[in-house]
C-alpha cells in the first residue's frame, strides 16, 4: 500500500503529538551543523572574498606590485607607530626589503614636534631607496612637514595646514607663582645657569640670548633641509620660514607642495613614478586581513595609475635640519 504522505513507516515510533515529521524509507535523520563548522565556513568565505577583492587591484594577478602606506599621524616623537624615528625605520625597511613593494605613500595628519626626532626621519626618508609620495590629510606643518620635504612628490587638499617652518623653544617662569604661594626653592648647581630651564626664575639677558642662539641653528639647518627637498633656494625657502602654517592653496603656489589630490591620486603617483600599471594597497604598519586593508582594497578595487608624465625625483641630500 503507498505511503502516506509525512506519515512514518511501519514499526516507526510516532512523533510526540503536536509535532509533524516527514522521514522517509531508507533514510537517516539529518544532523545539524555544530556551530564551529559553521563559523570556520564563515572566515573562509570572507578570505575568499577579500582575496577577489585584492586581486582586483592586479587584475587577478595574486603576484601584482604593491604601494605600502605609512601612517604618520601624531605629535613626531612622542606619539607610537611611524611617528618615531624607530617606528618609521622599521616601517621603510620593511617595504624596502619587500620585492612586491614597488613605492611607498606616507600619509601624513602631524603638526610638528621634536627636533631631533624629526631630523633622523627626514634623513631615513631621504635615503630610501624606492619612489615615495606624501598624501597630506588636515595637517603637515613643521616636523613634519621636513619629513615631507625629503619625499619624490607632495600632496595636499586645498585646505590642508601646510609648511609652519621654524624653530621655538618655551621656558616657562613660574617664580612670581611660587613666591604667592609661599614656596621657596633651594638650587644647588654646578653652574649658574644650570637651572635656567626649571623655571624656577627669570632668565638672564645672557640666557635668553644663548637659547635665541640655538634656536637660530636649529632653524639654519631646517630652511636649508627644505631647500635641498625641494629643490627650491635658500633664500627663497627663508622667505617662506615665517613660522606660520599656509594652506594647500597657497603652499601649490609657494612651492612647497607639488600637487592639490587625495589619498588615492597619491597612491596613483606613487604607482606611476615605480612604473606599475595596477597595483594593490598595503598598510606597512598592519596585518594585510585587518579592517583596514580590506577598505583600502574596496577603495582602490578600480585603481589604475593615470597617463600623466612622471615627475623628476627630487634629489636627496642628506639632510641636517632640526626643528620643533
Amino acid at each position: 500500500m503507498p505511503q502516506t504522505p509525512n506519515a512514518a513507516p511501519a514499526g516507526a515510533t510516532p512523533p510526540a503529538a503536536g509535532v509533524s515529521a516527514t522521514v522517509h524509507p531508507g533514510s537517516k535523520p539529518r544532523k545539524r551543523m555544530p556551530v564551529w563548522a559553521i563559523v570556520v565556513l564563515s572566515v573562509i568565505a570572507a578570505l575568499v572574498v577579500f582575496t577577489v577583492g585584492s586581486c582586483a587591484l592586479g587584475e587577478g594577478d595574486p603576484t601584482a606590485k604593491t604601494v605600502g602606506v605609512i601612517d604618520i599621524d601624531g605629535s613626531i616623537g612622542s606619539d607610537p607607530g611611524a611617528n618615531t624615528p624607530e617606528g618609521l625605520l622599521a616601517q621603510l625597511d620593511s617595504a624596502a626589503n619587500d620585492p612586491q613593494v614597488a613605492a611607498v605613500v606616507l600619509r601624513v595628519n602631524s603638526g610638528g614636534g621634536a627636533a631631533a626626532a624629526g631630523e633622523e626621519m627626514a634623513r631615513y626618508v631621504a635615503d630610501f631607496s624606492k619612489p615615495i609620495v606624501v598624501s597630506t590629510a588636515s595637517s603637515n606643518a613643521s616636523a613634519a612637514y621636513l619629513i615631507s620635504s625629503q619625499t619624490d612628490y607632495i600632496f595636499a587638499n586645498e585646505a590642508s595646514s601646510v609648511g609652519a617652518i621654524g624653530t621655538i623653544i618655551q621656558l616657562t617662569d613660574y617664580s612670581k607663582l611660587l613666591d604667592l604661594l609661599g614656596i621657596q626653592v633651594n638650587t644647588i648647581a654646578s653652574a649658574e645657569s644650570k637651572d635656567s630651564s626649571y623655571g624656577t626664575r627669570p632668565l638672564t639677558d645672557e640666557e635668553i640670548a644663548y637659547y635665541k642662539a640655538q634656536v637660530d641653528q636649529i632653524n639654519a639647518t631646517f630652511v636649508e633641509s627644505v631647500a635641498a627637498g625641494r629643490d627650491m633656494s635658500i633664500e627663497d625657502v627663508q622667505k617662506l620660514a615665517t613660522g606660520m602654517a599656509f594652506t594647500g592653496e597657497d603652499a601649490l603656489e609657494n612651492g612647497l607642495i607639488d600637487e592639490i589630490g587625495t589619498y588615492r591620486d597619491a597612491c596613483n603617483k606613487a604607482a606611476s613614478l615605480a612604473g606599475l600599471g595596477s597595483y594593490r594597497v598595503k598598510n606597512m604598519g598592519s596585518d594585510d586581513t585587518d579592517l583596514a586593508a580590506l577598505l583600502a582594497a574596496l577603495l582602490f578595487s578600480e585603481s589604475k595609475t593615470t597617463n600623466e608624465s612622471t615627475t623628476t625625483i627630487l634629489e636627496g641630500a642628506p639632510v641636517n635640519g632640526q626643528l620643533s
